[in-house]
């Protein structure tokens, strides 16, 4: 009997559009997995799209991401890995914190409640969204300049605009006050179940020149873990800022996961 290649769901983050994922749907499909990528709720197919048409994203909450992915879960054949960057980062540990999927991976994952560094960096990463309180249920777009900051700061000018072109879309500005005020909010949707012992094994990556989700805050973010008994490990690529997702080095970081997948058997 031919097993089923294990389904893989990519969750992207903020100002980034789900087909930024395809390089790696390519990888991991020819690495034998059941690559996708659905997007956050209401996301438009295209980035063209997704520019022209901003409000269809606004007002999406933490919560309400998470509701999506979970249902797209509860549609698959069989439990996923699940990898996510940034607020998918924060997603995918969510609901591998509800013991859903096999495995996760959180990459420059989003801050979570508990974790308690705001460098200077992040907080200026932040202005775009939480510049104006009038944009938390707004959707908000990146200048090239915004971008180069928070995501191209370790590429060359030329290589961060063209990621730009290509990739950046409006997003919800939500989530970004969401984990901002996580800890002064007991209900705070940037919540995640870190102590369950019972979940599958993740692991944390983090950029060490990131300035959206700088290297002190994924390192915190693993301290959060140190309660549970189940495999949780950090991995920190130097020299490395928040778009290595999708920069000329990504498949460096997309390798990576591979072996660590293959080390957990998956």
């Amino acid at each position: 009997m031919t097993v089923p290649p294990i389904p893989v769901v990519f969750i992207h983050g903020l100002w980034l559009h789900a087909s930024s994922w395809t390089p790696w749907l390519n990888l991991f499909r020819t690495a034998g997995y059941e690559p996708v990528a659905p997007g956050w709720p209401n996301e438009p197919d295209s980035v063209a799209e997704a520019r022209r048409n901003p409000e269809l994203v606004a007002g999406t909450s933490i919560t309400a991401a998470t509701d999506h992915f979970r249902e797209v879960i509860g549609n698959l054949q069989q439990d996923p890995i699940i990898i996510g960057h940034s607020f998918g980062g924060l997603i995918a540990q969510k609901l591998l914190g509800e013991s859903l999927g096999r495995a996760a991976v959180a990459i420059d994952p989003a801050q979570m409640k508990g974790v308690l560094p705001l460098p200077l960096a992040q907080i200026r990463s932040a202005l775009p969204a939480m510049g104006n309180p009038a944009n938390l249920n707004k959707a908000v777009s990146l200048s090239r300049e915004a971008f180069r900051y928070g995501f191209g700061n370790a590429l060359p000018q030329q290589e961060s605009d063209d990621l730009y072109d290509k990739w950046a879309i409006p997003g919800p500005a939500k989530p970004v006050f969401q984990a901002a005020t996580a800890n002064f909010n007991p209900r705070s949707q940037a919540k995640v179940d870190t102590a369950n012992p019972s979940r599958g094994p993740l692991l944390l990556i983090s950029g060490t020149e990131d300035h959206t989700v700088p290297d002190v805050t994924t390192r915190a973010t693993y301290k959060q873990y140190r309660r549970s008994s189940a495999v949780t490990e950090l991995k920190q690529f130097d020299n490395r800022g928040h778009a290595l997702t999708v920069d000329s080095g990504w498949k460096e970081i997309a390798e990576f996961v591979l072996l660590w997948l293959k080390e957990q058997q998956l």
